[in-house]
Formats: structure tokens, sequence, C-alpha cells
């Protein structure tokens, strides 16, 4: 595999994949560039696991094919495995080990000098816990270890699965700082989230999954602009009044009146969110996944009967 930057970074090419006779992913087909933090946002349930273990390797897809570093995923070497780093929840750490010993653990299998642990420590901030047993860890303590293994052996790109799934604010801002870094240095990051604010604020491109299919790809901004039906100004007045505008020149001489006579407190377009046109698309909430609490409700009922 070349040493060099090579674009695409992945490659996923008519991917197809089902569990027994349910098919999880159809025709599934995009690229994502070195460097890019690119997101695959969708409800639980959608696929989005099922395509990170076929990209890194853990699965082999029913159909298509998928490319990691110009390399199929299905043929990966040792040495070219050691290039990825996956967080995927708790998986692969030791409850009973210590956060230092479970780095140490993986700092001896991918070959990177036990020095740099106690650096990968402070900036992940688990240095005070560093003799801490894994089972006494927080889950935002624990989050944070897992993305510090899968840091530990400087990969070129990164798989993360729901990294702040569950987390406080100020955890989940933490994990976003690093994942920035990590960005400034040229990793790439593909990044699976049912957050839609998680995804406008990190994420260079995103593609909407629902129902195993890519419904939409692009930039967050790209793609909420496309969406805009309304295009029109909310303002909203100081006697509490909320008056919808043309976004355009013709609301231009009223606007202009308003803020005159101190009349604005806000202004807002009715541009859309993600998850307003994953709604819109789908016709469920990025947090139903696949409207299971509809199916399960329904099959409550015929058991009734």
């Amino acid at each position: 595999m070349d040493e060099g930057r090579i674009s695409p970074a992945i490659r996923v090419e008519h991917v197809s994949h089902k569990f027994a006779k349910r098919q999880v992913l159809e025709t599934i087909n995009f690229q994502v560039e070195e460097g890019e933090i690119f997101g695959l946002l969708g409800p639980s349930g959608a696929g989005k696991t099922t395509l990170i273990k076929i990209l890194t390797g853990q699965l082999r897809q029913d159909a298509g094919n998928a490319r990691i570093l110009g390399r199929d995923t299905r043929e990966l070497s040792a040495r070219e495995r050691r290039e990825i780093g996956a967080m995927m929840d708790d998986f692969g750490l030791y409850d009973r080990l210590s956060v230092y010993d479970n780095l140490s653990f993986y700092a001896d299998i991918y070959r990177v000098p036990r020095g740099e642990i106690a650096d990968m420590l402070k900036e992940i901030g688990l240095y005070d816990a560093k003799n801490t047993a894994v089972c006494k860890l927080s889950k935002g303590m624990k989050n944070r270890l897992s993305l510090a293994r899968a840091l530990m052996n400087h990969a070129r790109i990164l798989f993360l699965d729901e990294p702040t799934s569950g987390l406080d604010p100020v955890t989940t801002q933490e994990i976003h700082r690093v994942l920035m870094g990590q960005k400034r240095k040229g990793t790439t990051i593909f990044l699976t989230t049912h957050d839609m604010f998680e995804a406008e604020s990190l994420c260079d491109r995103v593609a909407l999954l629902g129902k195993g299919s890519i419904l939409e790809l692009g930039s967050p901004k790209d793609i909420c602009r496309k969406y805009n039906h309304q295009n029109k100004l909310r303002v909203t007045l100081n006697d509490g009044a909320e008056v919808l505008l043309e976004n355009g020149g013709g609301s231009a001489l009223l606007v202009k009146e308003y803020l005159e006579n101190d009349k604005i407190v806000s202004i807002h377009s009715t541009e859309p969110t993600l998850e307003s046109v994953f709604v819109e698309l789908t016709g469920r909430s990025l947090k139903d996944p696949y409207g299971l609490a509809h199916e399960t409700f329904d099959y409550a009922l015929r058991q009734a009967r």
C-alpha cells in the first residue's frame, strides 16, 4: 500500500448486506477524502455499526466493494490494520485493569513507546485517573479511554461509532476538541451519530442513512439549504410578536424600519436542521430506529388479538 496520500481514503461502491432476511445495507455508495471528518447520520438500527464493521474488516459484505487507503477491506494485512483506529462502545477495554495498564497493553500491540501514554492521558483528560480500574470509571471517562485507545497507534483513519452517545455536554465538548485536533493533524475521521448537532458541528460532509440506504450526501449546510422550502426570515419583536418575512430585498425596508425603532429582539432564517430534513425524507425522527416503537406496538396488538 502506498505510504503517501491516497485519495479517496475510503471508497464504498454498491455495498449491500443482510442479516437473515433483513436487508441492513442496500447499494451504499460514497467516498471520504483524506483529512476529512465524514459523518454517517441515522437512527439506532439504521445500519451504521454494520457499515463500520465492513470498513474495518470485521465483517464481509454480501455485495459491492469497500476500500481503505486503496486496499480492499476484506484483504487488510496486520500492518494495514495498524493504520486504523476504532472506537465502538466499551469494546476492547479490560474492566479489572487500570486506565494506564489498558493503554500499555495496546501500546505494546501497536509497538508504540510506553512513554507516549502519559501524554495521551493528559490530552484526553484522564491523567489523574491513570491508576483507576476501568470498572470504576463513569461512562464519560470510559468513552475518553476508548478514544485514547483508538488514538494510540497514530491511525491515519479513525472510525468512531457514536462516540458521545449518552454523555454530558462538558465531556462531549472535550471529545469534540480532541477530534478537531486530530483533523488538524490530517487524520481522516469517519463518525457515526444520531446527534444532529454533533454532525453539524464537526463534519465536513454527512450522509443521511435511512432503512439501509443513503438518502442525502453533502455538507450539512448544503443539505439544509437544499431543503429550505420556506426560505423566510422569522423576526421576533420586543413586544413578543413574531413576523415571518420573505428572505429577499422586498423585506429590507420593513426590517430597516424595525431596526430604526429598536423593535427587533432577534432575526432567524427558517433554514431546516439535519434532523428536520431526515424527518421530511423518512417521516421518522433520527431517534426513532425504523419506527421500532410503532412496530412493537403493532406486534403487541396482534398478539392481544
